[in-house]
């Protein structure tokens, strides 16, 4: 019997029926234990091929959109702890989880003091969106300045700005953290232009948009790209001290630097 099953996988190898081969000795088992007709036990392999394949593609366009995607680094929901940041409630969270807004083409804009988790939460719902079939790009502001600067110069950074342009979500962290020259400024414009009503974006800042204009400089491409931005969106205020703070390592253990 184990031979006979040895030569049936090696045939369906040979058609390339890969992932029927793999599996075959289980769902004889299961055939025989419910007594399968011949027609079931044949779509049941049929539909086991078929599924493993469909799961094996979307596996590997993960990793590919993963990949091109540039998250910082791989946190996701689950790590982000609500019970430290008070101003985001579980049932606003499962909210944006359910990513109706990228469907409806809103914005977030996650603002809030250095090491509140802004970043994080970004990564994490870019993350999930990218396990639901959305193409997402994650870049910094310092990155995304370079990225425009010297797009018409570079292929690498044209390459790199036409996933950002065809994404569904763009994720821009550290918003206005440095101020921009008037060139500058207008590139980003002009990007923010061609994302409005073709892709959502997630915007995380420590200062809020009455702030951006004196970073910005100019007050028509600031109105220009507020306009734009907050035309739709859902403002998130993140408070309290620094994770990174509270859960830093120190080289004195228990003790403190007066002890």
């Amino acid at each position: 019997m184990s031979q006979s099953i040895e030569q049936l996988q090696h045939q369906l190898r040979s058609l390339r029926l890969v992932e029927v081969a793999n599996h075959l000795p289980n769902i004889i088992q299961e055939a025989e234990s419910k007594d399968w007709t011949y027609r079931k036990f044949l779509n049941n392999l049929m539909n086991y091929e078929q599924r493993r394949r469909e799961e094996k593609q979307f596996e590997k366009q993960f990793e590919k959109r993963f990949k091109w995607a540039t998250f910082p680094f791989n946190k996701t929901l689950e790590t982000f702890n609500l019970k430290e940041q008070q101003s985001l409630s579980k049932k606003q969270l499962n909210q944006l989880r359910e990513f109706t807004w990228i469907d409806q083409l809103f914005n977030l804009i996650l603002l809030g003091p250095p090491g509140v988790g802004k970043t994080h939460l970004a990564t994490g719902l870019g993350i999930e969106a990218l396990n639901k079939g959305y193409k997402v790009s994650f870049v910094s502001m310092g990155e995304l300045i370079n990225l425009l600067k010297t797009e018409e110069i570079t292929r690498k950074s044209q390459a790199r700005m036409k996933r950002i342009r065809n994404a569904n979500l763009v994720i821009i962290d550290d918003l206005m953290f440095m101020a921009m020259d008037q060139n500058e400024a207008n590139l980003f414009f002009h990007l923010i232009n061609d994302l409005y009503n073709n892709a959502s974006i997630i915007l995380t800042s420590n200062k809020s948009p009455n702030e951006w204009g004196e970073l910005l400089g100019d007050p028509a491409i600031t109105t220009a790209i507020l306009d734009r931005i907050v035309h739709r969106a859902e403002v998130i205020h993140l408070n309290g001290d620094s994770y990174r703070m509270r859960h830093r390592i120190t080289i004195f253990g228990q003790e403190s630097v007066q002890n």
